[in-house]
């Protein structure tokens, strides 16, 4: 079967007009009357072009897949009630609680497109719907699925065959679980479920679905006044949501409908359900069809905060990326399976947000298949169905929410924050760089850099010999979570070494500290560009003057002519802890994964009096030493910062931005940290 091209829509749609249904050959199921399917093929006749399609077995057929008896229509629980596998058509109530977590920054989007041929006639089987709806309200059964945070579900129209009263008698009975768990899902009305546009008035669609019904999700917020479009606004990764469930075909009144309501909320993402917009090419591409088009031009193209638009009516799946009026991206999706093994086999695809990674991970598969694997009960048609893994089925989409949202929900840059509000419990040191000189401008020579927590732990320059002009600057570059919005420009390097760095005044109290009872160090930092892992690697951002060898310190990890301390990077650029506690002859090291270049981070490294952690942006990392360190060990000499010594002299200095430092006797906890 070949999806029609969406030039074709109007032609058909026309010789169809009298019927109120849109027909689209093969690539939807669209009747011309209720005796009819999609393909022109008479409803009493479907089975047969199933089973020549490959869609049904012979045996399947012969037990009535698609045409049990309704199990609605008498209410009695007999065995001719059940359905071909012998599940019984109505399931208990799923074990778990629909609890999403509001506030994670993963979360999952479940769709549910085409569903009809499970309500045909008497041709009614829920089954398949039913196990969707239990894994999306069941987090027990779905663990480590991948869709822990399922935070609303959206079904995208052609609920029933005919849109007969009988059919939504059945329907309704399924979206009862949904109601009973009070969870957050939207309907809307496709092709099959009405006709016209959605001043039609009254229809079963309507007496099913109706404004009321919806109004008892929470996630509702307004219907249209003829009821057939609804909005919904949902909270998940720590921001509310805007979701229009739209009619098959809007009028002007509901395309006023829906672009006042998105105007009335103009910092919300907005995701659009319908059921047509796009159809899909033999490439997995998509296009607009003619209606579409009219979606486009009145209303998705000229709001900037729509991003993603989600269908069915077409099949197969595809998808494009328009560009709106604001010269950002529009993700437009066509999902569909109804021709697929069991009418779909009530398959659904996740959306998985990752607000994290500023991605969308997208699944789709089959609930009730994957039960029934489970039992050892799947045929081998069914198997197949159980998870598509193709790339219009299974695959991510890239997006930087923060960049797409900017034009209509900016993310306020975090303001400065006081010194004295950064003095926890046990602060020893808190140096900042926002009380400098003129952004660009060269640190001169006299500069003192202050303690901020008042204890004399000061900082004074110091350069390399024959270190060139413009060595240590200012800057009011910043990690976007830093206290103080201003940091040091360190154009350092080694081989040979040239540079300017700070270290503590010689009677700074710190640097007779030995951290016996713990620390936490923490520092900023961005490198640049032109970072050269030969020439800069191996330099250190705060290391502590004096030698192992010095200290006595002669263990199997000793290396005699290193510092007893250094924060510093590889020439990968990866994070190395490297010091020498007082219980230990040898040293002790931690080690991050590889960073970027030109990003800005933040690294912590506590110990709370036995045990050393690395954390990089607030996360722990994986490579951390288990074994007992107490304290540190100190000769009494400074703390650099930006400064590495070999054998007691200065031979790298740091190539980079460095923003606060702190120190503290204690572990602190990372909501504690400076960038929290």
């Amino acid at each position: 079967m070949t999806t029609p091209k969406p030039d074709q829509e109007e032609a058909q749609a026309a010789a169809t007009e009298h019927t109120g249904h849109d027909e689209h050959a093969a690539g939807c199921a669209c009747p011309r009357t209720a005796d009819l399917d999609g393909n022109g093929i008479a409803a009493s006749s479907r089975r047969r072009f199933l089973r020549g399609a490959g869609v049904l077995g012979a045996g399947a057929a012969a037990a009535g897949l698609l045409g049990a008896t309704p199990a609605y229509a008498s209410g009695s629980r007999s065995g001719a009630d059940r359905d071909p596998y012998g599940q019984t058509a109505m399931t208990p109530a799923p074990r778990g609680k629909w609890r999403p977590d509001p506030e994670s920054t993963r979360f999952t989007l479940v769709v549910m497109p085409d569903t009809q041929y499970m309500f045909d006639q008497d041709r009614i089987h829920p089954v398949p719907m039913e196990a969707s709806f239990r894994y999306v309200l069941d987090p027990k059964g779905r663990a480590g699925g991948g869709d822990e945070n399922i935070v609303f579900l959206a079904h995208l129209g052609d609920v029933t065959q005919n849109g007969l009263t009988e059919e939504y008698a059945a329907a309704t009975k399924v979206f009862d679980m949904l109601d009973r768990a009070r969870a957050s899902y939207s309907v809307l009305a496709g092709n099959h479920d009405v006709h016209g546009d959605d001043q039609r008035g009254a229809t079963p669609y309507l007496d099913t679905f109706s404004s009321a019904r919806a109004r008892k999700t929470p996630s509702y917020h307004s219907s249209s006044p003829d009821g057939y479009n609804t909005c919904h606004i949902f909270r998940a990764g720590g921001r509310s949501w805007m979701l229009l469930a739209l009619d098959w075909r809007m009028s002007q009144k509901g395309f006023a409908w829906a672009n006042a309501v998105i105007a009335a909320n103009p910092t919300l993402p907005v995701i659009v359900t319908t059921h047509e917009i796009v159809g899909s090419y033999d490439d997995g591409t998509a296009g607009l069809s003619d209606y579409g088009q009219q979606m486009w031009d009145d209303l998705i193209k000229n709001n900037d905060q729509i991003f993603l638009t989600l269908n069915g009516h077409y099949w197969p799946p595809g998808s494009t990326v328009m560009k709106n009026s604001h010269g950002n991206d529009v993700h437009l999706h066509i999902t569909n399976y109804q021709d697929r093994y069991y009418g779909g086999a009530g398959m659904i695809r996740s959306y998985r947000f990752d607000l994290d990674r500023g991605r969308i991970d997208v699944a789709t598969f089959s609930p009730w298949i994957r039960e029934l694997a489970a039992r050892q009960e799947a045929n081998s048609l069914a198997a197949e169905e159980m998870e598509l893994t193709s790339p219009v089925d299974y695959f991510s989409m890239a997006i930087d929410f923060d960049e797409r949202f900017a034009g209509f929900a900016p993310v306020p840059p975090r303001k400065a924050r006081p010194a004295r509000q950064m003095l926890v419990r046990g602060t020893l040191a808190y140096w900042r760089f926002d009380n400098g000189g003129a952004v660009g401008g060269d640190v001169a020579a006299n500069t003192v850099v202050k303690d901020q927590a008042g204890n004399g732990n000061d900082l004074v320059l110091r350069s390399v010999p024959g270190t060139p002009a413009h060595a240590l600057t200012w800057t009011d570059d910043h990690h976007p979570d830093q206290p103080g919005h201003a940091g040091l420009v360190f154009a350092g390097q080694g081989n040979p070494v040239s540079g300017a760095y700070l270290q503590t005044v010689d009677r700074a109290p710190i640097n007779q500290e030995t951290f016996a009872k713990g620390y936490t160090f923490e520092v900023f930092f961005k490198v640049p560009a032109d970072w050269d892992g030969g020439r800069n690697g191996w330099s250190s951002m705060l290391s502590r003057a004096g030698s192992a060898g010095q200290a006595g310190k002669n263990g199997p990890s000793a290396t005699a002519d290193e510092p007893v301390l250094t924060l510093s990077l590889s020439s990968s650029i990866e994070l190395q802890w490297n010091a020498y506690p007082l219980n230990q002859n040898g040293a002790t090291t931690a080690w991050s994964h590889l960073l970027q270049k030109e990003q800005w981070w933040h690294v912590a490294v506590t110990n709370d009096g036995r045990i050393i952690k690395l954390y990089v942006n607030g996360c722990e990392e994986g490579r951390n030493p288990t074994s007992e360190a107490i304290g540190l060990t100190t000769l009494k000499m400074p703390f650099l910062l930006g400064g590495y010594q070999w054998a007691g002299a200065v031979n790298q200095v740091f190539h980079g931005t460095i923003g606060d430092v702190r120190i503290t006797d204690r572990a602190l906890s990372p909501r504690e940290f400076m960038n929290a």
